[in-house]
């Protein structure tokens, strides 16, 4: 049950999950795992025999990079990909994992940029004394009267989730507390 994973097993999921995705192979995830390079190379098979459309995102993508010469967003945004024709493997292969990158990363920056234009959007209208300190990848830092927090929170989490439509619902926790430390 989701409430019963720990911080330990939800690190080595993101290991997992975004090492595969971003090409890790046995030999890193082994290192990140601190696992056997044998127990590496059977979980990334298991992971591609679990998810085999997660293999088929990433032949697609890179095989649609080497024939349009660049990847999208979600939104659109363009990234070229000019180093897929290199004749050098090394340069090849660090282009393959950008272009699979770029559309998964460059959406989530879409996605939080949309979500904090509409944020503040409604901070002005609504009038909130709540102000936006920082942006770390996917999180928003408020600095937030106590007596708006809740209101705030839920206007925030409802932003976040809704700002672009997927076929999967978006998922926003918050917490609060005298600094960043202390919300974490």
């Amino acid at each position: 049950p989701v409430d019963e994973v720990t911080l330990d097993q939800r690190r080595s999921a993101k290991v997992v999950n975004f090492g595969i995705m971003y090409g890790a192979g046995p030999y890193r995830m082994s290192q990140e795992l601190n696992i056997s390079m044998g127990d590496a190379k059977e979980l990334i098979n298991t992971y591609f025999n679990t998810y085999p459309g997660i293999r088929k995102f990433i032949d697609t993508t890179i095989l649609n990079a080497k024939q349009n010469g660049y990847v999208l967003t979600l939104m659109g945004r363009k990234r070229k990909t000019p180093n897929l024709r290199s004749k050098r493997q090394q340069i090849v292969q660090a282009e393959e994992r950008a272009a699979i990158n770029m559309p998964i990363q460059g959406t989530a920056a879409d996605l939080i940029k949309i979500a904090m234009i509409n944020i503040n959007k409604r901070m002005i209208t609504e009038g909130y004394r709540s102000k936006l300190i920082l942006q770390i990848h996917d999180e928003l830092l408020f600095e937030c009267p106590a007596s708006e927090v809740k209101e705030f929170a839920e206007m925030i989490q409802k932003e976040m989730e809704t700002a672009i439509t997927l076929s999967v619902p978006l998922k926003v926790d918050w917490d609060y507390g005298n600094n960043w430390y202390e919300a974490h």
